[in-house]
């Protein structure tokens, strides 16, 4: 299986532009700037784009793992908050609020920190991921 996004920049660093478009359509010539980056303004960023994906991975394989263990869960809803510093992604911080019934904390928190370990985007980042939550039955 392959997947694939597009970018398109015109112009230089401060001044120009760029639209990221993917595969499927969802994102369709979205605007991204030095402005959405670094500053404030209309449209997306590569981290913002990060943080979707690796809060869409996790959460992901956090349902798998629980199913395999036999826990349904009922709702998990995962924020990734994405670092950059220096010209580098240092840290995307998971925080995770979960509703599953009939779990031990300690059973969750292994499971959720063998998702944060082997979700396919995590094991791409190479920086530092931390993981929070909050567990509601």
């Amino acid at each position: 299986m392959k997947r694939n996004g597009t970018a398109i920049w015109k112009g230089n660093l401060k001044e120009g532009h760029g639209t990221i478009s993917t595969e499927s359509g969802i994102l369709d010539n979205t605007q991204y700037s030095f402005k959405t980056r670094f500053e404030n303004g209309k449209g997306t960023n590569p981290e913002e784009l990060i943080g979707a994906a690796h809060s869409g991975c996790f959460t992901m394989q956090l349902s798998a793992n629980l199913t395999e263990e036999g826990f349904e869960p009922d709702t998990l809803e995962t924020k990734a908050e994405v670092t950059f510093e220096d010209g580098t992604v240092t840290k995307s911080h998971l925080i995770l609020k979960a509703k599953v019934k009939d779990i031990e904390r300690e059973k969750f928190a292994n499971i959720a920190n063998d998702a944060k370990e082997n979700c396919p985007i995590s094991k791409l980042l190479d920086t530092e991921i931390t993981l929070e939550f909050e567990l509601t039955q």
